[in-house]
């Protein structure tokens, strides 16, 4: 993993791909971009969030500005393995991602127990700051999934990933365990994601139109939560809930 980067700006945008539409546009994408050097890869994630989960529900009610802390892995790992640990922000549709890596039994020390940091950065300087300012930050959620990356060919900034697999829980908040949980999408579906730099290819475009592929709004994180919270799959109450919460606020503004 030492070639991953470490600071990443760049627009990501999402896709909700049925099997016949993955297929199709993996044979439409040999000539553009090849599957990286991991392969399927099982990625690992916990998500850090206070415990009235603000974060998450904040992230939902889709603002100009949100942030996400998590502690992430590349297969299971153990006390070892180098692991990451992730501010990603999104700023008007441009996605920032900052992260420092160390062993997972150091990182699991930084974030539970509050031991410091292998190494000292201006990065896990932002992420004491961003412990401080969201009090009683703890783990809340694991989400993985398996994936497969693909670079393109010609233009090395573009990235298309493929995930399935996609699972969610709140219990055994322990990378150790592996890609278990609830399962977020339907059977045969798939999760694709396009990062670039700039403006999508006029090829890419034409790729999508072609195969009807339509963007769509996508939080892995959201709908593990949403699905954790409404089981009863009535997720209008959070939606009502939120309108509620605006009408409060734009009261007291008014007031």
């Amino acid at each position: 993993m030492s070639g991953f980067k470490d600071t990443f700006q760049r627009y990501e945008t999402k896709y909700l791909l049925e099997d016949f539409q993955y297929k199709a546009i993996r044979e439409r994408l040999e000539n553009m971009a090849r599957v990286d050097e991991y392969g399927k890869t099982s990625i690992l994630n916990i998500y850090y969030d206070t415990p009235n989960y603000s974060l998450i529900r904040t992230s939902l009610e889709k603002p100009v500005y949100k942030e996400k802390l998590r502690l992430r892995s590349y297969g299971i790992p153990k006390d070892d393995t180098r692991a990451f640990i992730e501010i990603k922000k999104k700023f008007e549709g441009i996605v920032y991602k900052r992260r420092i890596g160390m062993d997972y039994k150091s990182a699991l020390e930084y974030l539970n127990k509050g031991m410091e940091p292998v190494e000292e950065s201006q990065i896990s300087h932002e992420i004491d700051y961003f412990k401080r300012f969201y009090r009683g930050l703890r783990p809340a959620m694991a989400i993985s999934y398996d994936r497969i990356a693909m670079a393109g060919t010609d233009d090395p900034e573009l990235r298309i990933t493929f995930d399935e697999n996609i699972r969610w829980r709140v219990s055994h908040l322990n990378l150790k365990h592996g890609n278990i949980g609830k399962d977020i999408l339907k059977p045969g579906q798939h999760l694709m994601e396009l990062k670039i730099a700039g403006a999508m290819s006029l090829e890419m475009a034409r790729i999508l139109d072609e195969l009807e592929i339509r963007q769509t709004s996508f939080s892995k994180y959201g709908k593990g939560y949403l699905d954790y919270m409404y089981p009863d799959g009535n997720r209008e109450a959070f939606y009502q809930n939120r309108q509620g919460n605006i009408i409060r606020d734009r009261r007291i503004l008014t007031a």
